[in-house]
């Protein structure tokens, strides 16, 4: 996908909100390492689970990026967690910078709805 052309619908294109699109880099270096980590270990599951986030991470529009945070997050559930599978340097990494992501997009789109 092509980051420059890849705008919301309403939105910018990542790529002109500067925080939002480095976030997203960020999680996607992060969601590379959580793959790689679980593919090591033949993780059929959280592979399967994992495989498109980097690239969502990394090249999807506002909605997209969004959608692939919440569903990072979601890998870190209650009940079910990557935590119970890899190790924490793997995992909190990860789960940090998706942490950091939704919050620099909550802002964004607080910040679009005062403008």
């Amino acid at each position: 996908m092509n980051r420059a052309a890849s705008a919301s619908p309403g939105g910018p294109p990542r790529h002109q909100l500067g925080l939002v699109d480095e976030r997203g880099l960020i999680a996607a270096r992060a969601a590379d390492v959580v793959l790689a980590a679980a593919e090591a270990r033949q993780l059929t599951r959280w592979v399967t689970f994992l495989k498109p986030l980097p690239d969502r991470l990394r090249d999807g529009d506002l909605r997209d990026l969004r959608a692939a945070a919440t569903r990072a997050r979601a890998a870190f559930g209650p009940k079910d967690s990557i935590r119970d599978v890899l190790p924490a340097d793997v995992t909190e990494p990860f789960v940090d910078a998706v942490d950091r992501l939704i919050r620099e997009l909550n802002r964004h789109d607080w910040a679009a709805r005062e403008a």
